[in-house]
């Protein structure tokens, strides 16, 4: 049926209404800095040298949503991750880039490559799903460049795009499929076409603020015959609706000027989320597989390219979280839908089974069949990426793809090193350690699962973090033994005659810190056990507002019962999300539930009082996180995070007369960014952290004004921050890239707005573990022998870390001279050559550097460490080792080789050491930050651990002054080599008799060679394979190598080794000082007979 009505629209809209042209996300997120802004130190550039840390996991993986493969070399392919950003792998998965990291959105819902440019690729962000933790995107990107750069397109009001189609006649002609607004109406919705590669859009198919378009799908055997599928759809926090009268198949046979509505065998009654597939075996056959009411839904196909349709099968899927089909590309016959498992027909539709998914995670998304081999299968799931060469028989799980979604972070005391916990969306609940001694860093195999489900709070006995609460979807709760690995349920359970409970998807947990044993969970009633779980007390009536969630109105109306999905997936509405204690009083307790409302108890549950509208904060925001203060027992702080009602500007808010009233802190957050969470310094009551949908912030003001940190992070959410007290670590839960940590933030609690005026200063100086890194986990430095693949997140360098700060960057003289340049140029004034003193000048103008000084407790040099002079907040990483004792050297390790590495010097002693802070400038060193005080602690990792350090210290200096001598006769040695090689051409030209000079250097040549012998060894006999007596060299090397790398005490093989090689290198110095003198002699006699040059001798000359 044509829908003239709509084509007059269209119409007038293109001939009337003007082209929607894209701009760049820059344009929207970086507003022109004024003079003073960019003056002002205190911006996140400043603070980029404090770098967060990934920790993964890829023991999981996370959602993956779609693939797009390079048509032409299948081995390169793109991963669309729906809360990770998107990926790239040249190798077929042997490792994978991320190449979306600060764009202006981290969500994805598809991404597609140029069929005619491979290095052209667009991307769609914003989830392309419709269920609970869906994220949303800023539109469409463009890179040209394989992924190395991005630019936004436009569409930034979509908020999630489904689908984007290029035409192969035309790479400018682009059909996207905007699915709009998930959670409020309007937005950018509908089919959009560009034709001049995305410059400007225009909304060539619409339906209404509440119907936007899944998907849109082209003709292989014509470009201008498209097919697109509308979605009415609504999501908010107590329902969903998943469907209308407004879904449904449309058809365009001229490029979308015109469309026509298919309906001939198609459900009549209202339809929900409708996925589309033309057959590549024979384009006049689609596949529809369609969410519909009254038990209408199931597969469809059209064998007359949707003219009509018969219904082969009642399969359908969830229209939140599936509904995608897709055909074979050699079998019109073969079709497939993503579902909680793969399904597969292969008659039509009629049937489906199970493709097998062992040991395989289920919830799939995404699926590639390769059209060479159509048992070769690429599955995007919640899992994240599978593949399969025998059509499901066995699969290849990638586990190198750090994308999980975690949703919660909570930290133990363990010791050295703690561990961290939380949930994660689909994929369990996991621990991991902060660190390892390991070199090979931190591995899928330090990851320990705790709970199956969806994973949400995660609480540890502060007293014993054995043991460990973790939690699952709707309250679920159970307590896991770390050392048996034991789990025993312990969720309260209703009584007989008791009303139901309402759960949260993501209940509230939370230990007491007043008693280690007590325990608070929330349904719409908040529970409290003081025996471990193994009873609860409800402590409250129902604390919410108690509103009949089906007579809200969705859409403009309320809905029946019978419409489509209503109510799947969501939380019945009306229960506690966040729980709070006070640290001073243990029955002072704040709560917040989903539907807007704070309630506070000071009688440990006793009685109540309702807090509600809170001003600015709008009606019925959902309650994300309340915590206590650690310094005022009347502070609380709040986040309230309203994006389920399409309102994404952030509520954090402080109360001070212990949750009665409050008042918003949140200052200069940027407006779009709801806020998750938030957490307060244990040491200084100002310096708060905030978790937003697109990062970290921080202030030192509480909350006056906010600055992002971005070192290290990506765009990302982040969904709940913890502080590890003891080491005062800050860990982050992030929502499609993992745990991240920033170590040791204390350089924030100690910072005032006037010390970014100073030159330069040193932060105080943490304690540092001395010890050394083990290989087990690899059997190799880094990544060992276990391939590309092998997923690991680096462990923070072993050392002392210096966190400094230089208000500018010191600048060579061409520096300073280009900047004056720009300047004049910016005033169009000519720019001349400098005088020629003043070119000479800057060639010969040394780099600028910074220089810090360690000194042990008695004032002696231990280590000067040579580093960049960039302004801003830095951090360098002291070895805890002295210099390397060997030559001077410009050797650069070959990364391709692990193996390769520069030479060391050995460990420092544990205790106290200092530091200070030079600059070089202009040839003159001159203070910049005196010296300050820092401790060393030995870990004691060690089975056998040295039992006098003093003498083994005492021991290692003797070896590295050996070292440093016979590395230095060793060079010289190669040196006098190398004069003789030049000195036996030279005297061929020399005007003296051959026998007069010949036979001298053949001796000094031999007496070389004896030398070098004793210094390097009988290279002639070890390489045909003889015994040989150790050299020099190879005595001290392997005390070094052995010393070096542990902190046991030296065997008596190695002090014996030691002596052997002191008494060798005693008479053999003696010898090669004498052969240098021969050699000097003979390096006159050619200077007197005129010989050419050789190296070391400077000519004489007389005019």
């Amino acid at each position: 049926m044509k829908i003239y009505i709509l084509h007059l629209t269209l119409a007038a809209f293109l001939l009337s209404s003007p082209l929607i042209a894209q701009n760049n996300s820059s344009d929207d997120s970086k507003k022109k800095e004024s003079e003073s802004d960019k003056k002002d130190p205190w911006k996140t550039e400043t603070f980029k040298g404090l770098n967060f840390r990934c920790l993964g996991t890829a023991k999981t993986s996370g959602r993956v949503i779609d693939f797009a493969v390079n048509p032409n070399n299948s081995n390169e392919y793109y991963v669309a991750a729906a809360s990770g950003g998107v990926w790239k792998t040249s190798n077929h998965g042997i490792t994978y880039t991320p190449v979306f990291e600060n764009e202006g959105s981290y969500s994805i819902g598809c991404v597609n490559i140029d069929p005619n440019n491979s290095n052209v690729v667009w991307v769609g962000t914003g989830e392309n799903n419709n269920q609970r933790s869906v994220a949303y995107g800023d539109g469409l990107y463009k890179s040209e460049d394989g992924g190395k750069s991005w630019k936004n397109m436009g569409l930034k009001n979509s908020e999630h795009i489904g689908m984007i189609v290029i035409d192969p006649n035309n790479s400018d002609i682009v059909y996207v499929a905007a699915y709009g607004p998930l959670w409020s109406a309007g937005g950018d919705r509908g089919i959009y076409k560009t034709i001049d590669g995305g410059k400007t859009w225009k909304n060539i198919l619409s339906v209404s603020e509440n119907t936007g378009f899944n998907e849109v799908h082209m003709d292989p055997r014509n470009s201008n015959v498209l097919y697109a599928t509308s979605h009415q759809r609504r999501r908010q926090v107590y329902t969903y609706i998943s469907g209308g009268p407004e879904s449904n198949i449309y058809k365009s046979f001229d490029g979308g000027a015109t469309w026509d509505t298919l309906k001939k065998g198609l459900p009549e009654v209202d339809k929900g989320r409708i996925g589309l597939a033309i057959s590549p075996a024979n384009p006049d056959y689609i596949y529809a597989i369609i969410e519909a009411s009254d038990k209408k839904g199931g597969v469809y196909r059209s064998t007359n390219r949707g003219a009509s349709w018969d219904k082969m099968s009642d399969n359908v899927t969830a229209g939140n979280y599936y509904q995608e089909i897709f055909c074979d590309p050699k079998d019109v016959d073969k079709v497939f839908y993503v579902d909680l498992w793969v399904m597969v027909s292969k008659d039509g539709g009629k049937t489906f089974s199970k493709i097998g998914e062992k040991y395989k995670h289920v919830d799939n998304h995404a699926l590639w069949i390769d059209d060479k081999d159509t048992k070769h299968l690429l599955v995007g799931c919640d899992g994240g990426v599978y593949e399969t060469y025998d059509f499901g028989t066995n699969w290849e799980f990638k586990a190198n793809l750090p994308i999980t979604q975690f949703y919660k972070v909570a930290v133990d005391n363990s010791y050295p090193f703690y561990w961290i916990y939380g949930g994660t969306q689909d994929n369990n609940s996991l621990g991991v350690p902060s660190r390892t001694i390991s070199a090979n860093g931190i591995t899928n195999a330090d990851w320990i699962f705790t709970l199956g489900g969806d994973g949400y709070e995660t609480q540890i006995d502060p007293e014993n973090p054995d043991i460990i609460y973790p939690q699952y979807q709707y309250g679920g709760l159970s307590r896991f033994d770390k050392k048996s690995g034991e789990t025993v349920d312990i969720r309260p359970v209703e009584g007989e005659n008791e009303p139901a409970l309402r759960w949260n998807w993501d209940s509230p947990l939370l230990i007491s810190t007043h008693k280690h044993m007590r325990l608070y969970c929330g349904a719409n009633k908040l529970f409290r056990t003081d025996d471990m779980g193994n009873s609860w007390t409800a402590i409250s009536g129902d604390l919410s507002r108690q509103i009949d969630r089906n007579k809200l109105p969705v859409m403009g109306r309320v809905w029946s019962m019978d419409a489509v999905a209503k109510n799947a997936s969501t939380d019945i509405y009306g229960q506690l999300v966040s729980i709070a204690e006070s640290y001073f009083d243990e029955n002072h307790l704040v709560v917040g539930t989903d539907d807007g409302l704070i309630q506070v108890t000071k009688d440990g549950g006793k009685s109540w009082s309702k807090v509600d509208n809170i001003a600015g904060v709008p009606e019925r925001t959902y309650v994300n996180q309340i915590i206590p203060s650690h310094h005022d027992k009347n502070v609380f702080y709040a986040t309230f995070n309203h994006h389920r009602y399409g309102n994404f500007k952030p509520y954090v808010y402080k109360s001070t007369d212990g949750g009665m009233t409050w008042a918003a802190i949140q200052g200069n957050l940027p407006e779009r960014g709801s806020v998750y969470t938030i957490a307060e310094d244990h040491v200084n009551k100002d310096l708060l952290f905030a978790g937003t949908e697109f990062g970290v912030f921080f202030t030192i003001d509480g909350g006056m004004k906010w600055t992002q940190l971005k070192g290290g992070l990506p765009t990302i959410a982040v969904r709940d921050i913890a502080i590890q007290t003891r080491e005062n670590d800050l860990v982050l839960a992030t929502f499609g890239r993992g745990y991240y940590i920033l170590d040791d933030y204390t350089p924030l609690r100690t910072l005032k707005k006037e010390d970014l005026a100073k030159e330069a200063f040193i932060s105080p100086v943490k304690d540092s573990w001395m010890f050394i890194e083990s290989t087990t986990a690899a059997g190799g430095p880094q990544k060992g022998f276990q391939g590309e693949s092998y997923y690991s997140a680096p462990n923070p360098k072993v050392g002392a870390v210096f966190t400094y700060y230089l208000k500018d960057n010191l600048k060579t003289m061409k520096e300073k001279r280009q900047e004056m340049e720009k300047e004049k140029i910016k005033k169009n004034e000519p720019v001349y050559y400098p005088s020629a003193d003043s070119i000479r000048l800057e060639d010969q103008y040394p780099e600028p550097y910074l220089l810090f000084t360690i000194t042990d407790d008695a004032g002696a040099i231990v280590r000067k460490i040579k580093t960049a002079a960039k302004k801003g907040l830095s951090r360098l990483v002291w070895d805890m080792r002295y210099a390397s004792p060997g030559p001077v050297n410009f050797h650069t390790p070959d990364p391709t080789n692990p193996y390769d590495q520069d030479e060391t010097g050995h460990l420092a002693m544990a205790g106290t050491y200092k530091v200070s802070l030079s600059k070089f400038e202009n040839g003159k060193t001159s203070e910049l930050v005196p010296a300050q005080s820092f401790i060393i602690k030995s870990l004691n990792a060690a089975s056998l651990p040295a039992p006098d350090k003093k003498a083994l210290d005492s021991f290692c200096k003797k070896v590295s002054e050996l070292r440093r001598a016979t590395g230095a006769a060793d060079a010289y040695l190669g040196e006098l080599k190398n004069k003789i090689k030049f000195i036996k051409s030279a005297m061929v030209d020399v005007q003296l008799p051959q026998a007069t000079i010949a036979e001298q250097v053949y001796n000094i040549e031999n007496r070389l060679t004896a030398a070098d012998i004793k210094m390097n060894g009988d290279a002639s006999l070890a390489r045909r394979e003889f015994e040989t007596l150790p050299s020099i060299n190879g005595r001290i090397g392997t005390i070094e190598s052995t010393l070096w790398t542990t902190t046991s005490a030296p065997t008596q093989t190695a002090v014996n080794s030691y002596d052997i090689a002191s008494k060798q290198f005693d008479s053999l110095l003696p010898e090669l000082k004498s052969i240098d003198e021969e050699i000097k002699n003979v390096e006159s006699t050619l200077e007197k007979n005129r010989a050419p040059f050789t190296p070391g001798r400077l000519p004489e000359w007389k005019k």
